[in-house]
């Protein structure tokens, strides 16, 4: 054994290594240390358990009676509740990934040290402060402690209302529940003994109602497994196959696709062809949505542009006339599988739909564009149609500003849910605003005879939404008892984190009505983490 492997092991020089040694190392990236003993050692990784049950038994199997009766005893009974309280949200917020987006925009790895700094911390406050400070607990846990890991607002606005839940004066008495089945609660004053077997008591299977989600929010888990499966079987078929039997040999069918997509794909946008109106300059200023519109149409004629190139060099490859790069080879795999090639998708608007829909989604957003160019500003617009829709917004504000003569920031979006469903049953455009369509709520719905958020039907994943009015408003202040409802360009919700500090997935919240007296409050619709979606999956 080289000496400087013998030295960090702690050998000196005449002694031999005994067989039973064994070496425990950390993950704690070091320069000196031998590559060789990291090579031939065995590497360990600790994982959380899965569910709420095994998570809870995990946070407990070394907490004793003498850790618990650290705090002074006229708060023990508190400190006991509070402790259950918070390891209950530890394993929540932990639980929360497998439900994809409806759990998590962005997959965290919150660990075991989270929960002892909130551990620490609660013990602090208890012994510094008479009364409780429930502020500074919420603030210190859900923002420093584990919030300090959560990159997306939403996420974190999550995350703080799903921790109020248990850092509150109702977790102090023995009939609060967690959910509304009652299986979930925090035990009364007992030794850490009883609260082990109270653990040992809840269910094995998690519902999603004690996660605060619908019971639809299984469909969309189970669904996530499916689609994961599936792409995995694609990823690894053969891709050599024979033509015997009638059946088509894999270059004939992907020269098939390449022939039916290049068939179909939409001429460029020309803005030789536009409606001369709309290019009417003031003080030599293009109408704001009028932009917005060329630089759609770019982006579009883009898009098309590349796919018509690179469909004609993959045909040519497959004829062995030019090489086949590595780029039309995944353009070939892609084609087989029914899958938006990646050289396509990377200048292409963000989408989680399979090749056929992908295409069909395509030619009718040229369409509506060809349209808006041809007849002028429609009555409603399709903002699930357009590359950038957070330009499209800006646009709208910039014309209202520009019309009153109001600075941009001081305006902001007041929503208005019309009844009208379909763009065809709007007669005239609105004095001020814009109406859109085109939108779905995922983990909730709308409900048109009361006029507010509900929860969704059974076995109904998306709503599809009325048309909204988007009124710019000076000086706009959101009614808190209404639910902010963020808007995503797709179910995936996560983004690339923008330098606004939002997603590149997120478009604007949109306030809608949720009176408490008939339905439950807006932090209900945070834990159901509900949501507007430009686009679904398929």
């Amino acid at each position: 054994m080289p000496m400087l492997e013998r030295a960090v092991m702690g050998f000196k020089d005449n002694e031999e290594m005994v067989d039973s040694f064994r070496l425990f190392l950390t993950s704690t990236p070091t320069d000196f240390f031998p590559v060789a003993v990291l090579q031939n050692g065995v590497k360990l990784t600790t994982e959380p358990p899965r569910g709420i049950k095994a998570n809870l038994k995990r946070s407990f199997a070394e907490i004793s009676d003498e850790w618990l009766n650290r705090v002074a005893q006229p708060k023990q009974g508190i400190y006991r509740k509070m402790v259950f309280g918070v390891a209950f949200f530890h394993a929540i917020v932990q639980e929360r990934r497998k439900f994809g987006p409806l759990g998590w925009n962005v997959v965290y790895e919150f660990n075991d040290s989270d929960l002892n700094t909130s551990f620490t911390m609660l013990k602090i406050f208890l012994d510094e402060q008479e009364e409780i400070p429930w502020d500074a607990l919420v603030y210190v846990t859900g923002i420093i402690n584990y919030g300090g890991r959560v990159t997306d607002d939403n996420d974190r606005r999550c995350l703080i209302t799903t921790l109020e839940k248990y850092y509150c004066t109702d977790n102090l008495t023995d009939d609060y529940f967690y959910s509304e089945s009652e299986k979930y609660r925090a035990p009364p004053y007992g030794d850490a003994q009883s609260y082990r077997d109270y653990i040992n008591t809840l269910p094995e299977e998690d519902a999603p109602e004690v996660f605060g989600l619908h019971d639809n929010a299984n469909i969309a888990y189970q669904r996530a497994e499916s689609d994961s499966m599936v792409t995995k079987v694609l990823s690894i078929q053969p891709r050599v196959a024979s033509g015997k039997g009638g059946g088509l040999t894999p270059d004939e069918i992907v020269l098939e696709k390449a022939k039916q997509i290049t068939e179909q794909i939409p001429a460029n946008l020309d803005r030789a062809e536009g409606l001369k109106d709309l290019f009417k300059t003031t003080n030599n200023l293009l109408p704001s949505l009028t932009t917005v519109l060329l630089q759609e149409m770019e982006k579009f004629n883009k898009l098309l542009n590349i796919m018509r190139r690179s469909l004609d060099d993959l045909v040519q490859a497959i004829g062995g006339f030019i090489v086949m790069s590595q780029e039309l080879d995944d353009m070939y795999l892609c084609l087989t599988n029914g899958v938006v090639p990646p050289n396509w998708e990377k200048v292409a608007y963000p989408s989680l739909k399979p090749l056929t829909s992908w295409f069909e989604d395509l030619i009718q957003r040229v369409e509506f564009l060809q349209s808006w160019l041809t007849g002028g500003n429609p009555n409603a617009y399709w903002v699930s149609g357009m590359f950038f829709p957070q330009g499209f917004m800006t646009g709208c504000l910039q014309t209202h500003a520009r019309q009153y003569k109001i600075a941009i920031d001081e305006l902001s979006f007041a929503f208005e849910v019309m009844e009208a469903e379909e763009p065809s049953q709007v007669e005239e455009k609105p004095q001020d605003g814009v109406l859109i369509y085109g939108l779905f709520m995922d983990g909730a719905r709308y409900n048109r005879e009361q006029r507010c958020i509900d929860d969704q039907n059974p076995d109904e994943l998306y709503d599809r939404m009325p048309l909204i009015h988007f009124k710019p408003t000076k000086d706009y202040v959101p009614n808190p008892e209404e639910y902010s409802c963020p808007m995503y360009k797709t179910g995936l919700r996560r983004g690339t984190l923008s330098t606004t500090g939002q997603s590149t997935n997120y478009v604007i919240s949109v306030e809608l009505p949720c009176p408490q007296e008939i339905y439950a409050p807006p932090a209900h619709w945070i834990r159901r983490a509900a949501a507007l979606l430009c686009q679904l999956n398929d």
